[in-house]
């Protein structure tokens, strides 16, 4: 039985997610409007669940690593180039913007981080391990990120010499988010250092994580047109995949051990 805390943010998912798949059919404007409504359901969804399960202060502190780290490094990026490179955003794409970044970015990072943060927790209670794999989880997410926006004129790059066919994003990029990434999950450890452990279960972060790591994936090799997206295909399957393949068997060693519980219980076994 679904607990009733996680509703909303099953509800915002399930609209995230059909949101996403309305975005290969949208086109101009249009495609804008569903790119800022992706984003906001998402971030929606995923602090709906970190207060239902993790604390109201949890994830206000969450929100503050995600959104406010985030923000800031967009802010220095653009106007300094580091720690990403040089880079600007397009004028009045995704709405109103502060400091030159369009203020539905921060959410964009509260969106990626959870259910990245939450894959990693459930994959190691080691908080060095913990914080490596969530620091390779955001690189994947930015692998299918960054090329997508990227192609969708979203922001452009001063400069290439990036990955084999994805050389118009530099690999600084890559490097800042290892930075960033690093930095957020660091202060992610220290704050469960001092909120309650969470309650209840991770279903709705580890469907999105997977969503995004298999729909992204799908997306790039099929309904999106641009032809650098067969290559983020595959770099981000690869990278989320260090965390999704993992994951995947954790589930099924639950899933067989559920079964194993309820047949020596007497209980019909889940259909």
């Amino acid at each position: 039985m679904t607990d009733p805390g996680t509703i909303p943010a099953v509800a915002l998912a399930v609209a995230a997610v059909a949101a996403q798949i309305a975005y290969p059919l949208a086109h101009g404007s249009a495609r804008d409007v569903v790119t800022v409504l992706v984003v906001a359901l998402l971030a929606a969804a995923c602090l709906a669940h970190a207060v239902a399960h993790r604390g109201a202060a949890w994830a206000a502190g969450m929100f503050v690593i995600s959104a406010g780290v985030g923000f800031a490094s967009e802010v220095a990026g653009t106007a300094t180039g580091y720690p990403y490179g040089c880079y600007a955003y397009a004028t009045d794409r995704l709405g109103p913007a502060l400091f030159d970044v369009p203020l539905v970015v921060p959410l964009a990072w509260t969106a990626g981080l959870y259910p990245v943060w939450c894959v990693a927790t459930r994959l190691t209670p080691r908080p060095t391990t913990r914080i490596a794999a969530a620091t390779i989880g955001m690189v994947g997410w930015d692998l299918y990120l960054d090329p997508q926006m990227v192609a969708d004129g979203q922001w452009t790059w001063c400069h290439g010499s990036g990955l084999p066919g994805l050389t118009h994003i530099p690999l600084s990029n890559y490097a800042g988010w290892l930075v960033v990434a690093a930095v957020m999950a660091t202060a992610l450890t220290a704050l469960d250092r001092v909120t309650r452990q969470p309650r209840g279960g991770d279903a709705v972060p580890l469907a999105l994580f997977l969503w995004t790591w298999l729909g992204s994936a799908l997306a790039h090799t099929v309904f999106l047109d641009a032809p650098e997206l067969r290559w983020s295909a595959v770099y981000g399957f690869i990278v989320m995949g260090l965390l999704g393949i993992p994951l995947l068997l954790s589930l099924l060693r639950d899933r067989r051990a559920h079964r194993d519980l309820r047949r020596r219980a007497g209980t019909p076994p889940d259909l």
